[in-house]
């Protein structure tokens, strides 16, 4: 399975990022709607367990399930889609002890920057650090922005559960997940 496209839609001072996934579909922001049809697009209907980037499909007996505790460093962080219907957005998670802290891969002062871009998070002193403007983000009061230009600004966090050893994702807004390489 290929990762879909990721599709951005601003209107009326609004932006709506999303990670599309069928052949035809919409994404709605600000009152405008983006219409998407791909020819030629789709499979065999089979789902597999790694895409073509190595990252891990939804699990057939658990599509919530992310990694095991294990897999989620504390020095820096790891990455998952996490998605309803067709659409999706990364998250970050990063381990505290026996914990795992989640939050969209999105930079408060510009959105579009991803703060995990597909290598890990810079983790200073125990912060999230932007790599592109410097901003630290402390996981444990809520992902505030302690430093930089979205100071007092906080990530957007997604819940996540331990359970058995095993990271779940535990977020109403979404159905299913898969872990990106």
């Amino acid at each position: 399975m290929r990762d879909g496209p990721r599709v951005s839609v601003a209107a009326n001072g609004e932006r709506e990022t999303a990670r599309v996934h069928d052949d035809e579909g919409e994404v709605e922001v600000g009152g405008a709607t983006f219409s998407f049809s791909v020819s030629g697009a789709g499979g065999d209907g089979e789902e597999e367990s790694t895409d073509e980037d190595g990252g891990e499909t939804p699990h057939a007996e658990d599509p919530l399930r992310i990694a095991p505790l294990e897999d989620v460093p504390t020095d820096s962080t790891i990455r998952c889609e996490a998605l309803d219907g067709d659409r999706g957005i990364e998250v970050i998670l990063r381990r505290d002890g026996d914990a795992v802290l989640a939050w969209c891969n999105s930079c408060p002062h510009q959105p579009e920057v991803r703060l995990d871009p597909g290598w890990g998070a810079m983790v200073r002193g125990g912060e999230i650090v932007c790599h592109e403007h410097g901003a630290r983000f402390d996981p444990e009061r809520d992902g505030v922005c302690t430093y930089g230009p979205c100071r007092g600004r906080t990530l957007e966090a997604v819940l996540v559960e331990v359970r058995d050893g095993t990271v779940y994702l535990d977020d109403d807004r979404f159905d299913r997940c898969r872990r990106l390489s």
